[in-house]
């Protein structure tokens, strides 16, 4: 009896078995081999600070959606570069990119301070990102930086909330308790706070509670409770000032070095994009858990907080109206921003304020002592 011909279908699978077996050319899945694109940055801020958990949030984000192709490491504030030379350093190249605010580069030209500095004509720090992404800012800060030579690719995120007036060795309780204050605050909050009669140093985060400690300065403000807790802040003083228009409408910057940002693949830049836009919205999330955890661990630690009181906060616009006059006046592109803003704020404000319930009201029916 013959043996039965196996059917064509088992023929073929053999015979390809047989082939990869020989050449081994389809023995393993596709794998890419691009290399790897390792990038170091630095943040502006000490490596126990929150501001740092967030450039670190910012780098897995992109790390996690590169897959291998691209690795961003994030070092701490004065670990290559001094937290203020960071825009020279990344633009020079001495580091591939960086994390921290516009404000810092204040020296450089002071419009630059206008990303966080003062009332923003009334915008909160959200609508300073819209006015800053779809109402021009973003071209203008990039002119800016064109202007002054520097090679380098920024992004803004992360809206804050707004900051404290400060932390002072005695309460604030009217305009004229400001005066002759040894302070410390950056960007155009230094002559905001310098018109009201302060003496002011711009130190960086690292260095403010060590002044604290020993008396160089007799107040400060930095950002937030969770950072003002991490920094020691309760250790040295015990009275905060909440509420204030130094620093109402502040975001986060980050920065690449342009040269090593047009060398990245075009997906590449857009998984960038794409995480700055999520990191954006989980820094907003996280700084509700973490500043409404902390203000409790602040009050528990004895530090004593007051509302801001309404005469320093008019004090505050009235000398931000002065400064703003006097830059305007002196620097072409200081005048162009604000003009930009002003009408970007004319109008989201007025649609905002409009539309915007009064969230206090409600907390008020439900959590204030009856």
């Amino acid at each position: 009896m013959s043996q039965a011909k196996p059917a064509p279908r088992r023929k073929f699978l053999r015979q390809a078995a047989t082939g990869v077996a020989a050449t081994g050319a389809l023995a393993a899945p596709m794998v890419s081999k691009a290399q790897t694109t390792s990038l170091r940055f630095q943040s502006t801020w000490p490596a126990k600070d929150i501001f740092h958990e967030y450039a670190n949030d910012f780098a897995k984000k992109v790390n996690d959606m590169a897959g291998s192709r691209l690795k961003i490491e994030v070092l701490p504030s004065g670990a290559v570069v001094p937290a203020f030379q960071l825009l020279e350093g990344v633009a020079k190249g001495t580091l591939d990119g960086g994390h921290g605010v516009v404000a810092y580069h204040y020296g450089k030209n002071s419009a630059l301070a206008l990303w966080g500095s003062g009332p923003a004509f009334g915008m909160d720090p959200n609508m300073v990102l819209a006015w800053h992404n779809y109402g021009g800012g973003k071209a203008l800060l990039d002119e800016i930086y064109k202007s002054l030579n520097l090679d380098v690719v920024s992004y803004l995120y992360g809206p804050m909330p707004t900051q404290p007036f400060g932390w002072f060795k005695k309460p604030i309780a009217k305009v004229d308790d400001i005066k002759g204050v040894k302070f410390r605050t950056v960007g155009l909050a230094v002559d905001m706070y310098t018109e009201m009669g302060a003496a002011v140093n711009p130190l960086p985060g690292g260095e403010i509670v060590p002044a604290l400690d020993r008396g160089l300065i007799d107040g400060a403000e930095f950002n937030n409770a969770t950072s003002d807790r991490l920094l020691g802040f309760p250790d040295v003083v015990k009275n905060c000032m909440l509420q204030s228009f130094h620093q109402s409408g502040e975001q986060f910057e980050i920065l690449f070095n342009k040269g090593k940002y047009d060398g990245l693949a075009a997906e590449l830049k857009a998984v960038i994009d794409y995480a700055v836009q999520a990191s954006s919205a989980d820094m907003s999330w996280k700084a509700v858990q973490r500043n409404s955890q902390d203000y409790i661990e602040l009050k528990k630690a004895g530090v004593k907080f007051y509302k801001t009181p309404d005469a320093i906060l008019r004090a505050q616009l009235d000398a931000w109206d002065k400064i703003i006059a006097k830059k305007g006046g002196e620097n072409a592109l200081f005048k162009k921003i604000l003009d930009s803003q002003k009408a970007f704020a004319e109008r989201a404000g007025a649609w905002q304020n409009d539309y915007m319930v009064d969230f206090k009201m409600a907390y008020n029916h439900y959590f204030a002592k009856k």
